[in-house]
């Protein structure tokens, strides 16, 4: 699946608006896709965008059903069963890329000074955005000098000039162990951001895959056939051949530039135009887009929009994976909700089976690769609690869990530096909080759950018409 196969499939279910009226891409283009996500409506095509003949794509994922639709599913699936396709396909055989000649995307290749980001109608999302963000709902494509292992990551990137685009790199991701080798190296790092193509490169972008893993295997396992890219004779990285626009160069790994602030997906602006937090940035020397490319991009923002649900699903997908593969047993549901920016709380309902199960649970979901970052508490539910039910996690923390004996505070973890509830000089640890709703396993003596009685219920669902229902 490609870009215009998704799009085309989001517009078959109903799922699509394609917007007619011209729209600024200062500010004008992400209020209305922000006002449209808050309502929970369409994936929207901006078909004119002032100054502009390229159509910007907005909005692609803030429903299930869109979800559904990228990952070939029914459309009616939830949040966790989705989670839960993904964790079982990337838990089995992870499917490495295919190497291809060519493909769509080379139907226009740019080079050196003709080299000009400003081309595209790239939004101002927010009035205080420092300028104009082309790598929203990108993927920045680097490789391990040593190891060859390819990494697709998603970090924001602004339009600093008319070849220069500022990259967020932040501390501890894998873009960052490359680009740290290449500095002992000497050497400016091979990249290049991917923008469109397969929906799969952004929900695997954005999602927190262990060191040494390649995204591209992991879209090649949901997909269950291999990516196609083609080896750039430039950098001699991999490229999707199906995307709508790469941008390829170099990053040097020593050098910085000022960049933000921008948007972010808290809420709250991060960055400023200071000494306080310069960024690495990447010199493009060639441009690649197919005829009539489509710019795909995402408002971020606060909650909720399509980076939240893509948060919620993927790191609900991958932190189910790490339990699985730690071999927790018990586990019945996972959700990390999309309110919690997709980051901050996870949720994991388990059916215990020993004393201390549900604290096992806890312990482990804050040492997995997903759960080490960022996280800044656990909810432990019984089997009966599905994970996503809100009104039933809420009911089960007001009954089954006492604050004195079974919360614990683990004092240091690895933090964001996007986290506004901490002080600006201090992100890179924060806390964490375990909370166990259970109802203790080795209880002799358990409080009484009321039921309906079976037979009356079914009766009286059997003439539930005949009450005027």
């Amino acid at each position: 699946m490609d870009l215009r196969e998704f799009i085309q499939k989001c517009e078959e279910a109903g799922q699509l608006k394609r917007i007619e009226t011209e729209v600024d891409w200062d500010l004008e283009l992400s209020h209305i896709a922000k006002i449209n996500e808050e309502k929970k409506g369409p994936a929207l095509l901006f078909e004119r965008v002032k100054g502009y003949s390229t159509p910007v794509f907005t909005s692609a994922f803030t429903t299930p059903e869109r979800f559904a639709i990228g990952l070939n599913k029914p459309l009616n699936t939830s949040m966790c069963n989705l989670s839960k396709s993904w964790m079982e396909a990337t838990t089995k055989q992870l499917i490495p890329p295919k190497v291809v000649d060519s493909g769509p995307v080379f139907e226009n290749i740019i080079e050196g000074d003709k080299v000009n980001l400003f081309n595209f109608p790239v939004p101002k999302m927010y009035p205080m955005d420092g300028g104009r963000f082309i790598g929203t709902a990108a993927a920045l494509i680097t490789k391990d000098p040593e190891t060859g292992w390819i990494n697709l990551g998603t970090y924001r990137q602004q339009i600093l000039d008319n070849n220069n685009v500022g990259v967020q790199i932040i501390r501890g991701k894998h873009a960052e162990f490359h680009m740290f080798k290449y500095r002992d190296l000497g050497k400016p790092m091979p990249a290049a951001t991917v923008i469109g193509g397969d929906p799969l490169n952004f929900l695997t972008g954005s999602t927190l895959v262990s060191a040494g893993t390649s995204e591209y295997d992991v879209i090649g396992a949901l997909r269950n056939e291999p990516t196609e890219v083609f080896i750039s004779n430039l950098t001699g990285l991999p490229l999707p051949a199906s995307a709508e626009i790469i941008l390829e160069g170099f990053i040097d790994p020593v050098a910085r530039r000022q960049e933000g602030p921008f948007g972010e997906y808290t809420g709250y602006y991060s960055g400023k135009k200071s000494e306080e937090w310069p960024k690495p940035f990447m010199n493009v020397k060639r441009i690649y887009h197919r005829n009539s490319p489509i710019l795909h991009t995402t408002t971020v923002g606060k909650p909720v929009t399509d980076t939240h649900m893509i948060q919620s699903l993927n790191r609900t997908a991958t932190l189910w994976a790490d339990l699985e593969t730690m071999r927790i047993p018990g586990i019945k549901s996972v959700f990390i909700p999309p309110e919690s920016t997709g980051r901050f709380w996870a949720i994991v309902s388990v059916k215990q089976m020993y004393p201390g199960h549900s604290a096992h649970v806890g312990n482990a979901v804050i040492a997995t690769t997903t759960g080490h970052y960022g996280l800044k508490g656990v909810i432990v539910v019984d089997d009966d609690i599905p994970a996503d039910d809100w009104t039933k996690v809420i009911w089960a923390m007001s009954t089954r869990y006492n604050p004195v004996d079974r919360t614990e505070i683990i004092k240091r973890g690895r933090s964001t530096p996007l986290d506004p509830s901490l002080h600006i000089n201090a992100r890179d640890i924060g806390s964490r909080i375990i909370i166990d709703a259970c109802i203790p396993y080795e209880w002799d003596r358990k409080p009484m759950e009321i039921f309906l009685d079976k037979e009356m219920e079914q009766k009286v669902l059997s003439n539930w018409k005949k009450y005027g229902f």
